[in-house]
Protein backbone atom coordinates (compact mmCIF):
# COMPACT_ATOMS: atom_id res chain seq x y z
CA UNK A 1 0.00 0.00 0.00
CA UNK A 2 1.25 3.50 -0.83
CA UNK A 3 -0.19 6.96 -1.31
CA UNK A 4 -0.32 8.80 -4.62
CA UNK A 5 -1.44 12.22 -5.86
CA UNK A 6 -3.68 11.47 -8.86
CA UNK A 7 -3.07 13.56 -11.98
CA UNK A 8 -6.74 13.22 -13.02
CA UNK A 9 -8.77 13.85 -9.86
CA UNK A 10 -5.91 15.63 -8.03
CA UNK A 11 -6.72 13.75 -4.80
CA UNK A 12 -4.13 12.06 -2.63
CA UNK A 13 -5.32 8.46 -2.28
CA UNK A 14 -4.10 5.21 -0.78
CA UNK A 15 -3.33 2.67 -3.51
CA UNK A 16 -3.71 -1.00 -2.58
CA UNK A 17 -1.95 -3.98 -4.23
CA UNK A 18 -5.22 -5.03 -5.88
CA UNK A 19 -5.20 -1.73 -7.82
CA UNK A 20 -1.78 -2.41 -9.43
CA UNK A 21 -2.05 -3.46 -13.07
CA UNK A 22 1.63 -3.82 -14.05
CA UNK A 23 5.24 -3.53 -12.89
CA UNK A 24 8.02 -3.03 -15.42
CA UNK A 25 11.74 -2.95 -14.67
CA UNK A 26 13.44 -0.17 -16.67
CA UNK A 27 16.77 1.67 -16.67
CA UNK A 28 15.08 4.45 -14.68
CA UNK A 29 13.68 2.14 -12.01
CA UNK A 30 10.52 0.10 -11.57
CA UNK A 31 7.53 1.61 -13.38
CA UNK A 32 4.38 0.83 -11.46
CA UNK A 33 1.05 1.07 -13.32
CA UNK A 34 -2.20 1.20 -11.36
CA UNK A 35 -5.76 2.50 -11.45
CA UNK A 36 -6.81 5.36 -9.15
CA UNK A 37 -10.04 5.22 -7.18
CA UNK A 38 -11.49 7.66 -9.76
CA UNK A 39 -10.77 5.14 -12.55
CA UNK A 40 -7.82 6.98 -14.11
CA UNK A 41 -4.80 4.97 -15.21
CA UNK A 42 -1.69 6.18 -13.40
CA UNK A 43 2.04 5.36 -13.34
CA UNK A 44 4.93 6.11 -11.03
CA UNK A 45 8.61 5.25 -11.01
CA UNK A 46 9.89 3.63 -7.85
CA UNK A 47 12.76 1.46 -6.72
CA UNK A 48 16.35 1.46 -7.84
CA UNK A 49 17.65 1.65 -11.39
CA UNK A 50 17.97 -1.82 -12.86
CA UNK A 51 21.48 -3.21 -12.70
CA UNK A 52 22.94 -4.84 -15.77
CA UNK A 53 24.93 -7.95 -15.13
CA UNK A 54 27.84 -8.95 -17.25
CA UNK A 55 29.02 -12.48 -17.78
CA UNK A 56 32.32 -13.34 -16.17
CA UNK A 57 34.50 -16.27 -17.23
CA UNK A 58 36.18 -18.01 -14.34
CA UNK A 59 39.61 -19.59 -14.77
CA UNK A 60 39.76 -23.22 -13.80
Amino acid sequence: MFDHQCTACEKRQLIFPSMVTAMTNTDHGIVLAFTCWCGADQTMVTGKKSVSTSKVALAA
